[in-house]
């Protein structure tokens, strides 16, 4: 299924977001804070995002995406990459049976070429193995960057349609890398900075931003309810105005 673009349509608004996405920041300086190795903070950012899949799927969210590794975070020391690395095949090999168990399907998507063969193996039998999981979709983005995603689906929609010179937004949305699910209708980034980081470019133009000094390794139930409290509180008008949305209401 293709979702269409809240630039051509409006889509349906829920008191609980159906899509909600995650900058996760915050875990080096959290663990810097309290004089551990920045190791220290990844590991307790591991467990965290534990927590935050349980309270999604309780909250009845579909779908979770979450900003994991960067296409620029190559640029970080290499003995830190190196350690990223390690503690995505941990992750899998610990929690892909129990998403399965719980009905998530698990979705990675970025430029996975960098990866080598042996987590590239474990992401695509992870995906295999929980295809068919619908309670929620959960999406690592890992070796991501949103104007990756418009490039490489751009190409992908030309090649598609030789000798074509004109396009509409639908046909280049439906390469995009997460044109599985519908555009995020909350974006949550946590640890204190308020940028996108060339996260989901094309997806958040209609989404609600939300941004907590909360370090990721600290974010709770409570933290991610204050989160949702905000996008309730906020007029989803897609262009349209107030007066509009109250007619429709009664």
């Amino acid at each position: 299924m293709i979702f269409k673009s809240s630039t051509t349509a409006v889509p349906e608004v829920a008191a609980v977001p159906r899509h909600v996405a995650i900058i996760m920041d915050g875990n080096g300086r959290w663990a810097t804070k309290r004089l551990l190795p920045r190791v220290a903070g990844h590991v307790k950012g591991v467990e965290a995002v534990r927590g935050c899949v349980e309270s999604c799927v309780e909250r009845g969210i579909e779908y979770l995406t979450l900003f994991a590794f960067s296409s620029e975070n190559w640029r970080r020391p290499e003995e830190e990459v190196s350690l990223l690395m390690r503690l995505f095949v941990t992750a899998l090999e610990r929690e892909v049976s129990k998403m399965h168990a719980n009905d998530i399907r698990l979705k990675v998507v970025g430029d996975l070429s960098r990866f080598d063969v042996k987590l590239r193996d474990m992401i695509a039998n992870a995906e295999r193995r929980t295809a068919n999981n619908s309670r929620l979709t959960l999406t690592i983005c890992a070796n991501y960057g949103g104007r990756w995603d418009i490039m490489q689906a751009t190409n992908k929609m030309v090649a598609a349609n030789p000798g074509v010179t004109e396009f509409t937004e639908a046909q280049l949305a439906a390469h995009l890398a997460m044109a599985y699910a519908p555009e995020p209708d909350l974006f949550i980034r946590t640890g204190g900075e308020e940028r996108i980081s060339n996260f989901l470019l094309w997806q958040l133009a209609y989404s609600e931003l939300y941004f907590t000094d909360t370090f990721w390794p600290d974010f709770s139930i409570e933290s991610l309810d204050m989160a949702i409290a905000s996008y309730q509180s906020r007029e989803r008008r897609f262009g349209r105005t107030g007066d509009q949305l109250a007619e429709k209401k009664t």
